[in-house]
């Protein structure tokens, strides 16, 4: 669909109201927006690698940058610092984040340095500019995704192999349950980025198989599709109909032989399916 090149392209967000996709490409490192229609682009640089971000109620989005939660200004390019809650851990950056159904933005941080240490945590940023940390634990805190009435959170580590959930309280953010529903080997694909459909399905990205997976709320995997890029990171619905999956896919790190297999890593497709995606809603704050 876009044939992007991104070095690390993650955390696609749809915008219904101008049917339009926004993505960031971690290292380069950018905030862009796509349309699908016209296959117009734009691009916004930003001053450190951006993990995730949030579309917000007021105009503008809340980012994840390795600085911190900031508020971004799409007109001026302006940032407003938000929180850093992982100041004494520099070798942590904030990674995958989404806006969960109460409108607080949600991202978790991850061990960039050794990609192997429990040292990464998962963080709630509310409304009010707040944030709080929710989970602990996680080498790369990856995969957040909530079921269509904000009862359950699903949540991957991908270093860990492991797919979560929890039970959430829509109204106070509060989480309790932890369960691991899945454990996907390396073949079956390492679980990446996520999203949820209307039947309360997760689908991850197997970064490590080049297949997106949808999973069972009780972790049966139901479904693999075929991707056209050695490592697809994160799928979010989107379209008119919320029937249309996009996929984001890196090209960081690839060696050669699987860039030869797969000339397209670091683009973006689209995958047409039968049922609906969750809508993520935009953040409060």
């Amino acid at each position: 669909m876009l044939d992007a090149r991104a070095t690390i392209g993650e955390c696609p967000v749809w915008s219904a109201e101008e049917q339009a996709l926004y993505w960031v490409d971690i290292l380069a490192p950018t905030l862009n927006r796509l349309d699908p229609v016209t296959g117009a682009t734009r691009t916004w640089e930003m001053p450190a690698s951006i993990g995730s971000f949030g579309l917000r109620e007021a105009g503008g989005a809340v980012v994840a940058l390795r600085t911190g939660f900031h508020l971004f200004d799409f007109d001026s390019g302006a940032l407003t610092l938000l929180a850093n809650p992982e100041p004494d851990q520099p070798g942590n950056r904030l990674n995958d984040g989404k806006v969960s159904p109460d409108g607080s933005f949600w991202a978790g941080t991850m061990d960039e340095e050794g990609m192997s240490r429990p040292l990464g945590s998962l963080y709630r940023l509310a409304p009010d500019g707040s944030c709080a940390r929710m989970v602990e634990g996680l080498i790369v805190s990856n995969g957040l995704a909530w079921s269509a009435d904000g009862a359950t959170l699903f949540l991957s580590d991908s270093r860990g192999k492991k797919i979560m959930a929890f039970d959430h309280d829509p109204a106070t953010g509060a989480l309790s349950n932890r369960r691991v529903i899945a454990e996907p080997t390396e073949e079956i694909g390492r679980p990446d980025g996520a999203a949820t459909d209307r039947e309360g399905f997760y689908w991850s990205a197997g970064v490590s198989a080049a297949v997106l997976n949808r999973w069972s709320p009780d972790g049966r995997l139901d479904r693999q599709i075929p991707m056209p890029c050695a490592a697809p990171t994160m799928p979010c619905f989107g379209g008119p109909d919320m029937r249309t999956i996009y996929v984001t896919s890196l090209r960081h790190n690839v060696l050669d032989e699987k860039l030869a297999a797969y000339p397209l890593s670091g683009g973006i497709f689209a995958v047409e399916v039968d049922v609906p995606g969750v809508p993520v809603p935009k953040f409060r704050g």
